[in-house]
């Protein structure tokens, strides 16, 4: 009966590491500029220190890859009508908002100084967290 006990307990360790591996938290540095999140500060210019675990890396990748898209449609758009037209406020509200989401997690994410920092912009409340 022990022998089994043990077995699991190490079945549940074998497991287990993996699991823990996804809600470790490593830190990164961001630039919101350029879209990027390192894991080296001297590999290119950053903003903002975050501490961060896979998934949460992930929804931050996701949301630089929204705004990139928002972007290109921007830029389409300003080629086809580079006078403007009444579609211009609608673009700049996406990309307005996925900056703010992008700024929500990175303040969720930060170091004290990168909060600091994210507050001094005023671009929201910073008296709620915004992770679930």
């Amino acid at each position: 009966m022990y022998d089994r006990q043990e077995n699991n307990i190490q079945d549940e360790q074998a497991v287990m590491p993996h699991a823990d591996r996804t809600l470790e938290r490593k830190t990164y540095y961001v630039s919101v500029q350029a879209g990027s999140v390192l894991e080296d500060p001297a590999v290119a210019a950053f903003e903002l220190e975050i501490r961060a675990n896979e998934e949460e890396l992930d929804q931050l990748e996701e949301l630089f890859d929204d705004l990139a898209t928002e972007d290109e449609a921007e830029v389409v758009h300003f080629h086809k009508h580079p006078f403007g037209s009444a579609d211009t406020d609608h673009l700049s509200d996406g990309v307005d908002s996925i900056l703010v989401e992008i700024y929500k997690l990175l303040y969720d994410l930060g170091t004290p100084e990168t909060r600091v920092h994210i507050a001094k912009m005023g671009l929201f409340d910073v008296s709620e967290g915004y992770l679930s």
